[in-house]
């Protein structure tokens, strides 16, 4: 079985974004005149949660296709 570098990269990014979400939530808002008036840990963090849940599809979307793919060896 090899490595797929998609996995661990989707569960840092998930759980970065995740935790930038609930950060920007609880927090209060900074007031910045540069934001627009928007919360953007909310939004830079959803960004990133829906990166990693993009970058585990395709990784089970690889795994489901080499499995599809390998011949079954009968004994």
């Amino acid at each position: 079985m090899q490595f797929d570098i998609r996995i661990p990269i989707g569960i840092m990014f998930l759980l970065i974004g995740g935790v930038l979400s609930a950060y920007g939530w609880v927090a209060a808002p900074s007031g910045a005149s540069g934001s627009l008036a928007l919360n953007v840990d909310v939004w830079w963090g959803g960004a990133m949660a829906l990166f990693g849940i993009g970058m585990l599809a395709l990784a089970r979307r690889a795994m489901v296709r080499k499995a599809l793919c390998t011949p079954e060896v009968q004994g």
